[in-house]
């Protein structure tokens, strides 16, 4: 085992659902640690990757004699590549009870259509995030929360393999520009980028296509088309609104974050934790934070997202709605040092808003003052667990 290794959360679902499944599809951003966490897991099987030419040419060629290279397990990492393998595996899995493959993907429309096409009821589904808090508590130990929100947590940046500084303009380069090229031939890529960076500008507003549109000089249905690339690359993720039982007329429209709020603060042009710390964008980026370890503690357990936030005609708003059965839990998200009692007002009110079970009510921020007892809880973000 690799002593270098962090563990990941997902590693003991993973583990589980091999017991059930012949087949493990892993999706994911690019660098998220996907490729690294499977071969921890398996290491007896045979890794190949579909992004190395050859490789992918030889799998093309002879798909058979490919995914038979060896009689035992076999990880193929970028495996919407060549979606025809998928095929194959079905009817390998399908014939020999006893050969596994774990797949993983850096680009979830392609890779889910085709599993769904060729191996629904064979696979099991996972989407694996940049590292959670929780994953790395230790190693971040000593840095604020300014510098974890600059750095974010990408594997490469926790392990001290790469810095902010040289990453996130190298990813954007290397990685993202490239998928748009692949996904959607986007023609004018210096149009893509300005959309990209007033996206980053939104973190937790409303998204409203039409208002881009005329910002970044394309129609309503570009900007669309290429919001569902960052969905698709996991740069971006859409909070839904709650609409459940309610007596109020609700927003309709999603909230905008992306997956990683390093990636965001390059893209907002944030240098440094100390020019971060004065930023108007630093209660977005704190926001952005919490509501994807929510997210990150939902997928790494191997569950859908029950995630949500609750805005209504008079401007009621709680930031973050968690769905457990019919029980919805409210947290209010401040990235403030001092506790003030404003930042509970709309959490007692919560009943008022949703009809049904109203469970627990946090308000999480930057403070020391921590109290579990009162009907309005409070939390250090570093002790968020959802």
């Amino acid at each position: 085992m690799d002593k270098n290794f962090i563990r990941r959360e997902q590693g003991k679902t993973l583990l589980e659902a091999a017991k059930y499944f012949p087949v493990l599809c892993v999706t994911g951003p690019r660098q998220s640690g996907k490729s690294t966490l499977v071969t921890h897991l398996f290491p007896e099987y045979k890794q190949v990757s579909l992004e190395d030419i050859d490789v992918r040419a030889a799998a093309m060629d002879d798909p058979r004699g490919f995914l038979n290279q060896t009689s035992g397990g076999m990880i193929i990492d970028e495996v919407q590549r060549v979606p025809e393998l998928l095929s194959y595996i079905q009817g390998i899995v399908d014939n020999d009870s006893e050969r596994r493959f774990i797949l993983s993907g850096s680009s979830n429309f392609a890779l889910l259509h085709s599993v769904s096409q060729s191996l629904a009821g064979r696979t099991g589904m996972f989407e694996l995030l940049p590292m959670a808090f929780s994953e790395v508590r230790e190693e971040l130990s000593t840095q604020t929360l300014d510098e974890i929100l600059f750095n974010g947590l990408y594997p490469a940046i926790c392990a001290e393999k790469n810095t902010a500084r040289f990453f996130y303009p190298s990813y954007v380069k290397t990685y993202l520009e490239r998928d748009v090229r692949d996904l959607l031939q986007v023609r004018n890529l210096m149009q893509f980028n300005t959309f990209l960076r007033l996206c980053a500008g939104r973190i937790g507003s409303l998204f409203n296509a039409s208002e881009l549109a005329s910002e970044v000089g394309v129609d309503s249905k570009t900007i669309t088309a290429w919001l569902s690339i960052l969905q698709t690359s996991y740069i971006a993720y859409l909070l839904p609104p709650y609409f459940a039982n309610t007596r109020k007329r609700l927003v309709k429209s999603p909230k905008l974050y992306f997956c990683d709020t390093g990636l965001a603060c390059y893209l907002l042009d944030i240098e440094s934790p100390e020019q971060l710390a004065r930023d108007k964008m630093r209660g977005h980026l704190f926001e952005n934070f919490v509501v994807m370890e929510a997210l990150k503690h939902r997928f790494n357990a191997g569950r859908e997202s029950n995630l949500f936030f609750y805005r209504d005609s008079n401007q009621n708003e709680i930031d973050l709605v968690m769905l457990t059965g019919r029980r919805a839990d409210g947290y209010e998200i401040k990235s403030a040092t001092t506790y003030h009692p404003e930042f509970s007002a709309k959490l007692t009110k919560m009943q008022d808003y949703i009809k049904g079970e109203v469970g627990t009510r946090t308000v999480i921020y930057n403070g020391s003052l921590e109290n579990s007892q009162t009907e309005v809880q409070l939390h250090n973000w570093r002790h968020f667990m959802p």
